[in-house]
């Protein structure tokens, strides 16, 4: 693999180990010894809430796997969807479950229940 291939694929490792390295700051800050329950549930609005991009983390994760399933739709040999529909169900997966599941725990963790 040679060229452009190459420089995409050293594009999306690069970005995967700025994105690994951020979870790593995260997973750092939650460690820490005086995170408390109102700051954990901001914590957790963080991950779903941001605003930029709209929707948060989860929502932003959702669309990168809502491209990878267009791309993959594309060039699927039967497009019988032996590749697109795991990546379909990964995607709503992240949104459906994961998102509502922060969004519950945030309200759990959070002194009012607000989110």
């Amino acid at each position: 693999m040679t060229g452009p291939r190459r420089t995409r694929i050293e594009r999306v490792g690069a970005a995967a180990g700025i994105v690994s390295l951020a979870f790593q700051q995260i997973e750092d800050d939650l460690r820490a010894d005086d995170v408390d329950q109102e700051e954990l549930a901001a914590i957790v609005r963080e991950l779903i809430e941001d605003t930029d991009p709209p929707g948060g983390f989860l929502a932003t994760l959702a669309q990168l796997l809502t491209a990878v399933v267009r791309r993959a739709e594309q060039i699927e040999p039967d497009r019988d969807g032996d590749a697109s529909c795991p990546l379909q169900e990964a995607a709503a997966l992240v949104t459906d479950d994961a998102g509502q599941r922060l969004i519950w725990s945030a309200r759990a963790h959070h002194s009012e229940g607000a989110s």
